[in-house]
């Protein structure tokens, strides 16, 4: 006898197959917990019991992002691991930022029918880039919405919770004039400029994700999907107070996001000549006929994150953080000054 279909799965959203998807991800996501989770996977909530001696005044520290229309390029190449970590990888730096470790994280998945391989590709994403950064995936929500998206189709949300010392919190007050301005390059595009990228690549040159460009090794749908990296490992080797301000250079660029940390009276001035862009920058600049300045408004142009420090100690962090000089803090009214 043929087994009757449910109405709601008539409807497009399958229940049973979203349990069992679900019952299949015990073992991964276990793989990043400490003892400080508690509880069972599945639950309503996640349990997180924090261990904050050493800690004089803890501080929690919460961001939420997602990972925007790279996934368009996932979809494309039919690979979704890279995004995944991607989403974890930037709210980890969101929080870095402020000098924060990260504790657990917690994922949404949106999506027009939940197919088991992408959704453990997305959970093998996820709990990989969770298991390097330190941090336990202890929920997350995954929503079928047939008539929401086109099918093949979802969205991706994180929301990531830290912890730092108030003692020993960025906040860009101490940034001063003459204080050196130190960029850690980025891996690619990240997670930001992909409308703009897209449109350039895929509708005006007519590119495919299988297409190769001169100067780039990998083919184009590779080099779409690298990783965002997580800077937050190599900041937390250097020592509480050399670091005075810190930018994540995601969605503004170095315009719109040095500016997030700087004082009042102090200005950011970039020497766009003190580091080399990589060339995916240059073919959407001139094939997209963008402007110079636009440029590091949209895209990170080759620098994932900016520390600020003081002139005697920048020698020895940009070392530690394999960065390089790209500017210095000077006189001004909490702006972004590029050189070119």
């Amino acid at each position: 006898m043929t087994k009757r279909k449910k109405a709601y799965a008539l409807a497009g959203v399958d229940v049973e197959l979203g349990n069992f998807v679900k019952r299949r991800i015990q073992f991964r996501v276990k793989s990043t917990h400490g003892p400080e989770v508690l509880g069972k996977i599945g639950g309503f909530g996640g349990l997180f019991a924090p261990d904050f001696s050493g800690l004089r005044e803890p501080v929690l520290v919460a961001s939420v992002d997602g990972v925007g229309t790279k996934l368009k390029v996932a979809f494309a190449l039919n690979r979704h691991d890279t995004v995944g970590a991607d989403l974890v990888n930037h709210c980890v730096n969101d929080i870095a930022v402020l000098g924060a470790r990260p504790l657990f994280f917690l994922d949404y998945i949106g999506a027009e029918k939940l197919e088991p391989g992408v959704f453990g590709q997305l959970l093998s994403g996820f709990t990989k880039a969770c298991r390097l950064a330190g941090c336990a995936l202890i929920g997350g929500e995954t929503a079928q919405m047939p008539g929401i998206y086109r099918k093949g189709e979802y969205d991706l949300a994180g929301c990531i919770v830290g912890v730092v010392d108030r003692a020993k919190m960025i906040d860009g007050s101490r940034i001063k004039q003459g204080d050196v301005i130190l960029g850690l390059p980025s891996n690619g595009l990240h997670t930001n400029g992909y409308s703009l990228a897209r449109k350039i690549l895929f509708e005006k040159m007519r590119l495919e994700p299988a297409s190769t460009i001169e100067g780039i090794k990998h083919s184009l749908g590779a080099e779409l999907l690298r990783v965002h990296k997580n800077y937050q490992p190599l900041l937390a080797k250097i020592p509480a107070g050399m670091i005075r301000g810190l930018a994540h250079i995601t969605g503004g660029g170095l315009v719109d996001n040095l500016p997030r940390v700087l004082p009042k009276n102090c200005d950011a001035a970039i020497n766009t000549k003190s580091w080399r862009v990589p060339p995916i920058f240059g073919v959407l600049q001139r094939k997209g006929k963008v402007d110079r300045r636009e440029m590091y408004q949209v895209f990170n142009m080759g620098i994932g994150m900016v520390a600020i420090v003081s002139a005697a100690n920048a020698e020895a962090v940009s070392r530690k953080l394999r960065a390089q000089p790209i500017g210095r803090i000077v006189a001004g009214c909490g702006t972004t000054r590029l050189i070119f």
